[in-house]
């Protein structure tokens, strides 16, 4: 007796492969009732398209944090190695930037969080 078998016979199995008769009768009387539902979808979207989305601050404090005096350092050394990498002028083989990536993250992170958090609240 395989597994599947021995929790079929204790539990009862669903499949929901075809719909049930009458959910085959509402769908077959709902038709004329469908055009009228069509009708209020456009005007729902429409709501929704004029409602504007607010703007998020992230991106451009990001970028600033990453010009700081404070992450200066980093950053250049991340765009360094990215030049360096990118012109193959590699020290080994494989090499890529991962570490001053997290390096200049991390720095703009820190920078970011209390300024991000201010505007939010």
């Amino acid at each position: 007796m395989s597994l599947s078998s021995f929790f079929s016979s204790l539990l009862p199995v669903v499949h929901n492969d075809a719909p049930k008769e009458e959910e085959e009768v509402k769908e077959q009387a709902q038709p004329e009732e469908e055009p009228e539902e069509k009708e209020e979808e456009p005007a729902a979207e429409e709501e929704e398209e004029e409602e504007e989305e607010p703007e998020d601050p992230m991106p451009a404090i990001r970028e600033e944090c990453a010009q700081s005096s404070k992450c200066a350092a980093a950053t250049k050394h991340f765009q360094h190695c990215q030049e360096r990498v990118s012109s193959g002028k590699v020290a080994y083989h494989n090499e890529d930037c991962v570490e001053e990536l997290y390096h200049m993250m991390h720095c703009v992170d820190t920078c970011v969080a209390p300024r991000l958090f201010a505007k939010l609240k």
